[in-house]
């Protein structure tokens, strides 16, 4: 039974939460606040949270430094994309593991990065923004509903 109240509520909060970042990037002015890789992270946010890819450290520092590596390699490193992409994700990928802060949907913000051709403000918007409201409603799930060691003190 706990299975099904938890896979209840992970679909129920990745609802609500990219519904909200939809909305907030469809019917606001401030600007994108939804990125593919946040689907992902929901994954493990909401039904994974004693995982370590699940932490907020891993989620919100995995998705600013693979961004930063993915706008790094598209504003200074000037090669093709089929080269730009794998060595971009590769270095982001080996950047996380180095610094102790994988989350793996980050591992594809390289990806969107080079491919959407991002400004900078891309990185305050979506991906900080983004990561701190679904950070969040994680902390509301698991801490206050589910009742959850979140995030984990390990």
């Amino acid at each position: 039974m706990g299975n099904l109240k938890q896979s209840f509520f992970a679909g129920l909060f990745s609802i609500i939460t990219i519904g909200i970042l939809t909305l907030l990037t469809y019917k606001t002015e401030y600007g994108i606040f939804l990125i593919a890789s946040f689907g992902s992270s929901m994954v493990l946010l909401y039904g994974y949270p004693e995982s370590p890819f699940a932490q907020p450290k891993n989620v919100f520092f995995g998705h600013v430094l693979t961004t930063i590596v993915g706008m790094f390699f598209l504003y200074f490193i000037p090669l093709p994309l089929y080269l730009t992409i794998p060595l971009a994700v590769g270095f982001g990928v080996g950047l996380m593991i180095l610094f102790n802060v994988t989350h793996p949907p980050a591992g594809g913000n390289p990806i969107i990065v080079i491919m959407g051709s991002v400004s900078v403000d891309y990185l305050l918007t979506p991906v900080i923004s983004g990561s701190i409201i679904i950070l969040l409603f994680a902390i509301i799930l698991n801490r206050f509903i589910l009742k959850k060691n979140y995030p984990s003190k390990k």
